[in-house]
């Protein structure tokens, strides 16, 4: 029994084995049996939420909760668990009606529902079919700045979207500032 108690501490395995301790020798039964916190985990391409760079991120999801993520980033970007987790993270959008004095906590569904609502109003009132017997199909009362972290292809399906969908022509991109 002392034996077996003996042959299962590391020091004992590196001297018998004459080892230098940095392999299997030194590591206990505990040890042997630690798995990294997102073993298996999937994972999934992202970019960094942070600056326009666009740095790539791996974002490793179990069950669909958020385990940890990973990758060559700054300082912020390394901090995107923290940034997606932390209990002080706000949830609601804060809102203030025109005159008012106070902010109001709306649920993103009502926020992203007004601003569909202003954007299709503002097209509507400003919308121009034509103007001296040309055809326009524009409106300039609204634009759209892209961001640099979004790849060609969806850039151009936004364009292609908000030109032809929507008439807008006032279009640009943070990436080509």
């Amino acid at each position: 029994m002392l034996n077996d108690l003996l042959s299962r501490w590391p020091l004992i395995r590196q001297i018998q084995t004459g080892t230098d301790g940095t392999g299997s020798e030194a590591m206990s039964e505990k040890t042997r049996n630690l798995r990294p916190k997102h073993d298996g985990a999937e994972v999934t391409r992202s970019i960094c939420p942070y600056c326009g760079v666009g740095c790539g991120q791996l974002v490793y999801h179990k069950n669909g909760k958020l385990i940890s993520s990973r990758g060559r980033l700054c300082p912020k970007g390394a901090d995107t668990y923290e940034l997606h987790t932390h209990p002080g993270r706000l949830t609601r959008v804060k809102y203030r009606r025109p005159y008012s004095r106070q902010w109001e906590d709306l649920d993103l569904e009502s926020a992203m529902d007004m601003v569909a609502d202003r954007v299709w109003e503002s097209r509507e009132r400003s919308f121009q079919e034509t103007r001296d017997g040309e055809k326009l199909m524009q409106t300039t009362a609204i634009a759209h700045l892209g961001g640099a972290t979004l790849d060609n292809e969806e850039n151009y399906l936004i364009k292609k979207l908000f030109t032809g969908g929507l008439g807008m022509v006032r279009i640009s991109n943070q990436a080509r500032i």
